[in-house]
């Protein structure tokens, strides 16, 4: 029960929850005076023009915020415009209903924000079919007080931003450390559980992508609020929890273990293995709670429970050596000890955050120079140019984009044809449910068909017991307000809410809700299957055919961050923003990865070809990233020698490997095949250096010297460290060139 009211909380203080109250207000206010001024004539229109432009407020900067609603408003106002003077001619409204979704629907090219912008016009198109106006006079007013209506909605907006100014910037935080702490949790898991790793790496790549996308989000607002306002404390702390909230994902990543080795190393005796997990699972939900006080503003715990596992992690290091001896302990123990350091780094950054949030002066000294900072922005081309290179049929977008077109035009003429009494119900399924991807087209055709099954049977059950329009009307509005809360949360409870709101709005039109009810799920369930038939049938895009840029975009950073990497190595003050600057691109490129892979799950089974191999190519990528992660977090973090001949011949061998896997998929760049199975003694060599340093090692204790000193113990680990990620990195590269290779000539295959 107490779950389940902290839950209700944190919904009813979320941003979502905001955007709702802010279009609800948006659409009652109006009604409510033009009523009282005897106006209410005019009040559809005017709610209509709030609704229309909500999508656009979305979390982001306040400038690209207003820019995107003011466009919104420009388009809405002016295809409401040509579908009303279009309606009283057929085959003009055909050629104009398939242009306008075309136009529209391709304007996504530039963005999630420009996507938004492209839903407020189709579904302006779609609305304009419910509103029958006979006179040019008419059309004018009902267009001139949809803008007027998207222009109170910004305006309420901008009241809301002025009242809580971060609130979305809240909510992004307290979102992203909650993600990061479910995938602490979830790699604890992966250090006992080996067969449970295969299964659980779809959920590793859906939190990894959630992390991203929100990351990136708030790298927009922090920094551009930064750049616009300059340094404050509030800022300061926003900045602290993000950075040290992506430093703990980068640290998860960074200690993604050689499993094979873990397995070999420990064996049978994987309880010294537990206390390392029980303090990820327990950090994992230090962060959930965190995140959780962030929206709440309770007050925080101490952090007793987090020193507590770590001291016992700590303990476990001590107990296996003493259980199994050294030196045969030792592999094990610096595995332990590694891991342990890393673990060490985490509470570090937990603790750093719950400073941020308690307001502790001594919290942060930041210094983050706005030149560096632009630098960790991924900015959107708004260039005409981006649109005209997606005029092809090799773009993604345009294929969806014609698709759709041909998928509301043949919509619209079933309901005229057969006489549909709501034939933009249908019209209205078919654009909040297509996407360019097949699988997402029919997650969301069922979670929407679903979501409107559940909606109409509340919706007949409220009919049953009441009546009463004074009800109809709260609920209608109720319902819109928690729809649109809910829509970026669970889309089949957006549908369900959705479903109440217009059912309820219909019956002050319709007296017989029954038949409002039975034909708002009979129009769905068309829309539905339209969209789903005209993905699978009309220019039909499948993510096995559209994976080659983002694979080559994940092994030309892959090599970026190594390469860059290297030079930390060399110098890590001087290198640093360029190795941070590389881990970050690295990172979203292997996101994007990532997220292809989940699509291509989503495909039909018969359309996901040559999927064990690309599987293999995302695994091999997701890994190689991690082991080079590890070595910079370890450069980072200990102070180091020079980098060896080995490290650095090494580190030529893998960027080769890595430009031989790009130029095998890249056909366009075909070279002679590189020799890249010769022999080579480089990972021998560096662990040579491990076994000199391990050999003195043991003769000091064989004289009765147990103590270690800190200087070595670091050289030990960062002897073992770098010797082993080097030779694993350089079995990867191979595999991964040896993986590219026969996902090329499977290409070529299918192309003969």
């Amino acid at each position: 029960m107490k779950q389940l009211l902290t839950t209700l909380e944190l919904f009813l203080k979320s941003s979502d929850f905001d955007r709702g109250v802010r279009l609800g207000i948006s659409i009652v206010i109006p009604f409510g005076v033009l009523y009282l001024l005897g106006y209410v004539q005019y009040a559809p229109a005017f709610a209509v023009g709030s609704f229309l432009n909500a999508p656009g407020d979305v979390p982001g900067s306040a400038k690209r915020k207003v820019n995107a609603i003011l466009i919104s408003i420009g388009l809405t106002m002016l295809i409401t415009l040509i579908i009303q003077f279009s309606k009283p001619i057929l085959p003009l409204l055909l050629v104009v209903l398939g242009l306008i979704s075309f136009l529209v629907s391709i304007i996504s090219v530039y963005g999630f924000r420009a996507s938004l912008v492209s839903l407020s016009g189709l579904l302006a198109m779609v609305i304009a079919f419910a509103v029958n106006k006979e006179t040019p006079l008419e059309i004018i007013i009902q267009v001139g007080l949809m803008g007027l209506g998207g222009l109170w909605y910004l305006l309420v907006s901008f009241v809301f931003r002025k009242l809580a100014p971060k609130k979305d910037q809240n909510q992004l935080l307290s979102d992203a450390l909650s993600l990061v702490g479910n995938y602490l949790k979830l790699r604890a898991k992966l250090l006992t559980k080996k067969s449970t790793r295969d299964e659980r790496f779809e959920q590793i790549l859906n939190l990894q992508n959630q992390i991203n996308d929100k990351h990136e989000t708030l790298r927009e607002i922090i920094y551009s609020e930064r750049k616009r306002s300059g340094r404050s404390r509030y800022e300061e702390k926003q900045l602290l929890i993000f950075l040290s909230t992506v430093q703990i994902f980068e640290l998860i990543e960074a200690t993604r273990l050689d499993y094979k080795t873990l397995d070999k190393v420990f064996g049978e005796k994987k309880k010294y293995l537990k206390a390392a997990k029980k303090l990820n699972k327990i950090m994992g939900k230090r962060l959930i709670l965190l995140s959780e006080l962030l929206i709440q503003k309770d007050k925080i715990p101490n952090d007793d429970k987090l020193t507590e596992a770590l001291s016992k992690a700590e303990s476990s290091i001590t107990e296996y050596i003493n259980t199994i001896k050294l030196p045969e302990a030792r592999e094990g123990a610096l595995l332990l000890k590694n891991l342990y350091d890393y673990q060490e780094q985490l509470i570090q950054e937990i603790k750093a955050i719950r400073q941020a949030m308690e307001n502790v002066k001594e919290a942060s000294k930041l210094s983050l120079k706005r030149q560096d900072s632009s630098k960790f922005l991924t900015l959107q081309e708004y260039r005409l140019n981006v649109l005209t290179q997606n005029f092809s049929f090799k773009s993604k977008v345009f294929r969806h984009s014609l698709r759709f077109a041909i998928a509301i035009v043949f919509a619209y003429c079933i309901g005229y044809f057969f006489d549909i009494q709501n034939t933009y119900w249908i019209l209205l399924t078919i654009v909040v449910i297509m996407r360019p991807s097949y699988g997402l087209t029919k997650d969301r055709s069922k979670d929407r068909v679903i979501g409107t099954l559940i909606g109409a049977a509340i919706a007949i059950g409220i009919v049953l017991v009441t009546q009463n329009e004074i009800i109809y009307g709260v609920l209608a509005v109720v319902s819109l307000v928690l729809a649109f809360s809910l829509l970026q949360r669970n889309y089949k409870s957006a549908a369900a809410f959705i479903t109440i709101s217009i059912i309820f709005v219909y019956s002050f039109i319709n007296p017989d809700a029954f038949e409002v009810i039975q034909y708002r799920v009979i129009d769905t369930i068309i829309g539905s299957a339209i969209a789903v038939v005209a993905n699978y049938l009309i220019l039909p895009t499948w993510e096995a055919d559209n994976l080659k840029d983002v694979l080559l975009k994940a092994l030309e950073t892959n090599k970026t961050y190594l390469l860059a990497t290297q030079k930390f190595y060399a110098d890590a003050q001087g290198e640093k923003l360029s190795y941070n600057v590389a881990r970050k691109e690295a990172f979203l490129a292997i996101a994007n990865l990532n997220a292809a892979f989940q699509r291509l799950t989503q495909d039909p089974k018969s359309k996901q070809k040559q999927f064990q191999l690309i599987y293999k190519i995302v695994t091999l990528n997701q890994t190689m990233i991690s082991a080079v992660a590890s070595i910079g977090n370890f450069i980072k973090n200990h102070k180091t020698t020079p980098a060896s001949k080995e490290f650095n011949t090494l580190i030529a061998s893998i960027s080769k490997s890595l430009e031989a896997s790009y130029d095998s998929i890249d056909n366009n760049n075909a070279k002679e095949k590189p020799s890249i199975e010769e022999e080579d003694h480089s990972p021998e060599k560096l662990l040579h250096k491990y076994q000199e340093l391990s050999d003195s090692r043991d003769k000091n204790l064989q004289k009765g010297n147990t103590e270690l000193d800190e200087a070595t113990l670091h050289h030990l680990q960062e002897a073992f460290l770098i010797a082993n990620h080097m030779k694993w990195l350089q079995s990867l590269s191979k595999s991964l060139y040896k993986a590219t290779e026969s996902y090329r000539k499977s290409l070529v295959e299918d192309s003969q």
